[in-house]
C-alpha cells in the first residue's frame, strides 16, 4: 500500500532484503516529500527529529530541616525533642526541552536552580511530580542514561589537578569505554575549537582560571553527551575569557546539536546564547519565554561606570538616575535603558578613561516579574 502512494524514483521500491531502496518520495495522496536514507547510514545531531529531551511535570523537592535551640540547654533538649520545618526547593514546577535547545535558567540566590539541575541528572530524588529525561528517571541512575549527559559547575572541578590535560583525558576516556579512533577524533575537535592544543602536556594545577574552564567543558563534552548542564560557567572569568567560552558553546550547539541548560547570574551569557529562558524563584516558574521579550518587557535599567583622569565637573544625571558608587574619580550608577544614549553622549564631553555599560540585575527583573503576577 505504500508503494503504491509513493512515486519517483521509478523502479521497484523495496530492494532484496525487503528494505525500502534510498531515495526521495512523494506522496501523491498528501504530496508530503519524504527521504529514505542509505542503509548503514547514521544521523548527525543536526537531523535528528526534534523531541523533548527533558518533561518535568508537578516537579518538587521538599527539604525537611532541622532547628536546635541555641546552647548546651538546647542541644540537650533537641536529643529528645526535635523540631522540624518544610522547605520546598522546587515547587509544582513544569518544563520541557527540546533536543538541540539551548536554554537559559536564571534566578537569585536560592531560587532552586541547582536543586533543579541536580534532579535532572540524578544527583538528588525528586520530592513528588513527573521526571523523565533523554526517556529515563534520573534517579534510577542508569549507566545508559549517565553515559548520555554531562555536568559542568564552575565552582566544582572534575579534572585531577596535578596530571596534565592530557592524562586527565584518557582516564575518562576509560571511564567512558572510548574507541581509539572516537577519543582521538573528539579530542582533535574540541582541542582545535577551545584552541588549547599546546597546553594539553602542562599540569592543570599550572592553567588560569579561563584555561581550566575550557580543558572542563573539554573533559565533559569528550563522550559526545546529548544534553550538557552548565552551572555558572562563566563565575570568575575576566570578559575575554567569558566572551570565548560563549563563542564555544554556541559552536557545540550548532555543530553537534548538543542540548545546552546554561544556569548563570550573568545576564549577558543568557542574552548572548540563549533564545529561551525560564526564571525561577522559591522554586517556581515565573517565566519561561523568549530572552528579547524578557529584557524587552522587564529589564528598565542599566548600569554604567565611569572612571575618569581627572575630577569631573559639572556631571549631571539623568532624572530617575540612582548613583551606586561616587569618588572623585570614579561613579557608577543605574539609568532608565531609554536615556543610555544621551547619558554617554554627556559622558564623554568629561573624557572618561574607560565606561562599561551593564545589564540589570537579574534579582531586580525577578522582583519585577514577581510583583507584576507572571507566573506561568
Amino acid at each position: 500500500a505504500m508503494a503504491a502512494i509513493l512515486l519517483k524514483p521509478p523502479g521497484n521500491f523495496f530492494c532484496k532484503s525487503g528494505r525500502p531502496h534510498s531515495g526521495t518520495y512523494i506522496c501523491t495522496m498528501y504530496r508530503h516529500k519524504i527521504t529514505i536514507p542509505k542503509a548503514g547510514n547514521h544521523e548527525t545531531p543536526a537531523e535528528r527529529i526534534p523531541m523533548n529531551i527533558i518533561e518535568a511535570k508537578n516537579l518538587t523537592k521538599t527539604y525537611r530541616r532541622f532547628l536546635k535551640p541555641e546552647g548546651l540547654r538546647g542541644s540537650i533538649k533537641s536529643l529528645w525533642r526535635r523540631e522540624y520545618i518544610q522547605k520546598d526547593a522546587v515547587s509544582s514546577l513544569n518544563l520541557s526541552v527540546a533536543e538541540g535547545e539551548l536554554i537559559g535558567l536564571i534566578g537569585p540566590n536560592g531560587a532552586g536552580k541547582t536543586t533543579l539541575t541536580k534532579m535532572f541528572t540524578g544527583i538528588i530524588a525528586p520530592t513528588s511530580g513527573e521526571l523523565s529525561v533523554l526517556g529515563y528517571y534520573p534517579n534510577d541512575l542508569k549507566n545508559e542514561f549517565k553515559q548520555q549527559y554531562a555536568v559542568v559547575m564552575g565552582q566544582k572541578s572534575q579534572l585531577f589537578f596535578e596530571l596534565t590535560a592530557n592524562d586527565t583525558l584518557h582516564l575518562f576516556k576509560e571511564i567512558y569505554g572510548l574507541s581509539e579512533s572516537t577519543f582521538h577524533e573528539t579530542k582533535d575537535y574540541f582541542t582545535n575549537l577551545f584552541q588549547v592544543r599546546h597546553l594539553m602536556d602542562v599540569q592543570v594545577r599550572t592553567l588560569s582560571l579561563g584555561e581550566r574552564m575550557k580543558m572542563e567543558l573539554i573533559v565533559a563534552l569528550l563522550h559526545n553527551p546529548r544534553i550538557l548542564f552548565l552551572d555558572e560557567p562563566t563565575i570568575g572569568l575576566d570578559a575575554i575569557a567569558s566572551r570565548q567560552i560563549r563563542t564555544f558553546l554556541r559552536q557545540v550547539n550548532r555543530e553537534r546539536g548538543t542540548t545546552i541548560l546554561l544556569t548563570s547570574h550573568y545576564m549577558e551569557d543568557i542574552k548572548a546564547l540563549c533564545p529561551r529562558c525560564v526564571v525561577i524563584n522559591h522554586g517556581k516558574k515565573i517565566y519561561d519565554g523568549s530572552t528579547e521579550a524578557l529584557f524587552e518587557n522587564y529589564q528598565q535599567n542599566k548600569r554604567i561606570s565611569a572612571t575618569f583622569p581627572q575630577p569631573p565637573t559639572d556631571l549631571s544625571l539623568p532624572d530617575g538616575a540612582q548613583i551606586i558608587e561616587q569618588t572623585p574619580y570614579k561613579l557608577v550608577f543605574q539609568t532608565p535603558k531609554e536615556s543610555v544614549a544621551s547619558v554617554l553622549t554627556d559622558l564623554m564631553q568629561h573624557y572618561p578613561a574607560d565606561i562599561s555599560v551593564e545589564e540589570e540585575e537579574i534579582g531586580a527583573v525577578v522582583e519585577r516579574i514577581y510583583e507584576e503576577n507572571k507566573t506561568v
